[in-house]
């Protein structure tokens, strides 16, 4: 069998992909019946073609279990932050803080999904984000698929810069350190193989910036089509200006704190200055929108859009005293503050991350693959350790404190069998490498690169999208396919280190779509069995994302011209300026009604 042609192998590498887009996307089934048929695949595929041995098939399942594990803590630690939250009552004072910053859904989205989304991924990455903004915006009254979506739309931007930089200085770092050819391009062009990692960080950067100014502007016109009463881009295009501005508030800094300190603080610091810019900004009343936008009557939602976590979302029109704010915020604040300090200061990540504290089973079965959970260093332990400072700030009773663990088990419950299966699966799909062929991911990666040729630039981001897709992180995929791109860029004669930043930019936006992450997000708000909807909504924009920088890599290769790069900017510029004049024309409206 290791002996067909590689468009065969390819074909058949693609099976454990379509399984999971037919029967999750495509056909509507829940995760948890779609991820275990997709692992049964997965499996017999390793065995069967690529004759990966059994054991090395049965520890990469182990690995995708501990994984999964770790997930469903993290999920755990999220769901019971915000049900001790609503138990205690103060849920209700966050939702008026956002409602005194702006009423309008819109606004809310950008600063909680695009801004603090981020912040949070800069200091955490592990899904965080989702795991802190979705069921956030469920507690303010959005409906829980509507809030899934903008928080896995924001995942595109800052995961590349996510968990101080991981992507980059693990993921990037792992696949092209110690390479003899990259070793004889940093030598070529005299610089160290830091300063060239600096580089492609740099670069990453760059075409983030680029792209990633439009998210904002991307997320809220879908938030309006997909639940607005009208249906309506238009209603979400109406606050360009605020949108463009809150886009640019976060790439600008983030940029600079590139260029200036490297990967380790363009998210984390960047999101920062942007919430610093954006938040009295809108208090100021900058470019806010005519008319308040929100959500049809609750008793109107589609019943897709529904979650199973329940929180009280009737406004409460009494007015927050600054203190009560800052005590209801308290929680989201020490999470926060446990994130940063567990992620940069080097002696308190040194001693959770240790050998002490770590739980570790190295070389399974003899495969060469080891797995490990870190416990202390895990969001989950985090969001715990507030929990049990809540029972204190907010004095709770022993049936508050029973009522947010019941609920919050349930959840964990739900969410189990579709993470337990799709995780495993990835690792089978990652990790089936054999004596006659490469993993199936590699295989694929090479399947396509044979179709494309010197155009690779323009699908370069989607590889690295495929493998976040299927591993579910930014660093696996770039840990995966980070010297295959610059291998490819070798061989078609472009520059290197712009083709590996497009592994890492479309790497970032496959989380937008990835099953783990889907799977995860949703079940923060008990979104479970809906998976396939969520992802038919972000899967657009991922693609979007991914070929608007592979056609400024494609720019940069060639230069202006009448070449494929330039048509694809040039049709993503025309793209981009018909949706502000149809925001121009729906700000008009807005006006209009509104006098």
């Amino acid at each position: 069998m290791p002996s067909l042609p590689l468009p065969a192998l390819s074909l058949i590498a693609l099976i454990p992909i379509a399984i999971v887009m037919l029967f999750l996307v495509v056909l509507r089934w829940p995760a948890k019946k779609a991820m275990p048929l997709a692992y049964v695949v997965a499996v017999v595929i390793a065995f069967a073609v690529w004759s990966t041995p059994i054991t090395q098939i049965a520890a990469a399942s182990i690995h995708g279990l501990v994984t999964a594990v770790n997930l469903l803590f993290i999920v755990f630690g999220a769901v019971l932050l915000l049900n001790t939250l609503k138990a205690c009552g103060d849920i209700h004072a966050i939702r008026q803080g956002f409602v005194d910053i702006s009423p309008d859904r819109r606004v809310q989205a950008v600063i909680i999904a695009w801004l603090f989304g981020s912040f949070i991924e800069g200091a955490a990455g592990f899904g965080a984000p989702a795991a802190i903004a979705a069921p956030l915006l469920v507690a303010i009254g959005f409906p829980a698929m509507a809030a899934v979506v903008v928080a896995l739309v924001i995942q595109s931007t800052s995961v590349s810069f996510g968990a101080v930089g991981t992507p980059i200085l693990v993921g990037v770092n792992t696949g092209l350190s110690g390479q003899t050819e990259v070793l004889a391009l940093v030598e070529s062009l005299g610089i160290s193989y830091e300063a060239y990692l600096k580089l492609i960080g740099v670069t990453v950067a760059t075409f983030h910036g680029i792209v990633g100014t439009f998210v904002p502007l991307v997320m809220v016109a879908l938030l309006t089509k997909y639940f607005g009463k009208r249906r309506s881009f238009g209603e979400g295009l109406a606050i360009w200006k605020y949108a463009l501005f809150a886009g640019l508030a976060f790439t600008i800094p983030s940029n600079i704190l590139a260029r200036l300190l490297g990967p380790e603080f363009p998210s984390l610091l960047g999101a920062l200055v942007g919430l610093c810019i954006v938040v009295p900004a809108t208090k100021a009343g900058l470019f806010q929108p005519k008319r308040t936008w929100s959500f049809p009557d609750e008793k109107d939602w589609d019943l897709e859009w529904k979650g199973e976590l329940e929180v009280d979302s009737h406004d409460h029109k009494s007015r927050v005293s600054g203190a009560h704010l800052f005590k209801a915020w308290s929680p989201y604040l020490i999470v926060a503050c446990l994130l940063v300090v567990t992620r940069t200061v080097a002696p308190v990540k040194a001693f959770i991350t240790s050998n002490a504290v770590t739980l570790r089973w190295s070389d399974i079965f003899g495969s060469g693959i080891s797995t490990k959970s870190q416990p202390l260093y895990l969001p989950g332990f985090i969001f715990l350790v507030t929990v049990v400072l809540c029972y204190a700030i907010f004095r709770m009773s022993g049936d508050q404190i029973k009522r947010s663990l019941k609920e919050s088990g349930n959840t964990l419950l739900g969410a189990a069998t579709a993470l337990v299966f799709a995780v495993p699966m990835v690792q089978v799909f990652i990790n089936s490498k054999s004596d006659q062929l490469a993993q199936m991911p590699i295989v694929l990666a090479d399947g396509i690169s044979a179709l494309f040729g010197s155009m690779w630039p323009l699908v370069a981001p989607m590889v690295g999208g495929i493998g976040a897709f299927i591993a579910g992180s930014n660093t696996i995929s770039n840990m995966l396919f980070s010297f295959f791109q610059f291998s490819m860029a070798q061989k078609i004669g472009a520059t290197e280190s712009v083709v590996v930043a497009l592994q890492a930019v479309g790497g970032a936006a496959g989380n937008m779509i990835c099953v783990h992450n889907v799977v995860f997000a949703s079940a923060t708000v008990g979104l479970l069995g809906k998976e396939g909807s969520v992802i038919r909504k972000t899967l657009l924009p991922m693609m979007g994302y991914s070929l608007f920088a592979g056609g400024l890599g494609l720019l940069f290769m060639n230069g202006l011209g009448a070449n494929m790069g330039t048509l694809v900017v040039l049709f993503f510029a025309c793209l981009l300026i018909w949706l502000i004049v149809q925001g121009i024309r729906a700000e008009k409206e807005e006006c209009d009604s509104s006098s």
